[in-house]
C-alpha cells in the first residue's frame, strides 16, 4: 500500500459515496484509476466493507455498555455465542482479569440489564463487570496513514 492507497482510504472514510471522479481529483488520479485502486483494495481485504454510520440515539440504542466477561474457561471458541445476541456489536478475546470483552447498545439499562443475564447464560461465563458509557467525546476511525 502506497500513500494514495492510504488517502484513498481516508477519504472514503470520511464519506464512502464519493464518485470516483472527486476520489480521482483529490489523490492525482483519473476517475478510472481511483476505481481500479479502491477494487483492489476491496480485493486485498483492506476494504472489508462499505457501510453507513448510524447515531444509536436516534434509533433508540443509547445505552452504550462495554462488558468485560469473566470466565471459568476458554472463551476463545464461543464467538457465535456472543454474535447471537443482537445488542452485542463487538466481542473480543482479551488478556488480563476479563476473558472477553463485549460493546453493548441498547435502549435502556433494563434492556442491558437483560443482555448480561443473556451473557451470563453462555457456557463458561462465571462473571461480568459493565461499564456504562455516559458520554463518548469521539470515535474515530482507523487511521490508514499511522503505519507510514
Amino acid at each position: 500500500m502506497d500513500h494514495i492507497d492510504r488517502r484513498l482510504l481516508a477519504l472514503l472514510q470520511q464519506d464512502a459515496t464519493q464518485p470516483f471522479a472527486a476520489l480521482g481529483r483529490a489523490v492525482g488520479l483519473s476517475s478510472a484509476a481511483a476505481h481500479e485502486r479502491v477494487r483492489k483494495l476491496r480485493e486485498r481485504g483492506v476494504i472489508r466493507r462499505t457501510t453507513v454510520e448510524v447515531d444509536p440515539a436516534a434509533v433508540g440504542r443509547g445505552v452504550l455498555a462495554y462488558v468485560m466477561v469473566k470466565s471459568t474457561s476458554w472463551m476463545g471458541d464461543s464467538a457465535e455465542r456472543f454474535a447471537a445476541l443482537p445488542e452485542v456489536q463487538e466481542a473480543h478475546v482479551v488478556a488480563g482479569s476479563a476473558s472477553v470483552l463485549v460493546k453493548v447498545r441498547t435502549g435502556t439499562t433494563e434492556e442491558l440489564q437483560d443482555v448480561l443475564r443473556r451473557v451470563h447464560a453462555i457456557e463458561g461465563v462465571s462473571g461480568t463487570e459493565a461499564v456504562v458509557v455516559l458520554e463518548s467525546f469521539f470515535e474515530r476511525p482507523v487511521d490508514p496513514g499511522a503505519s507510514e
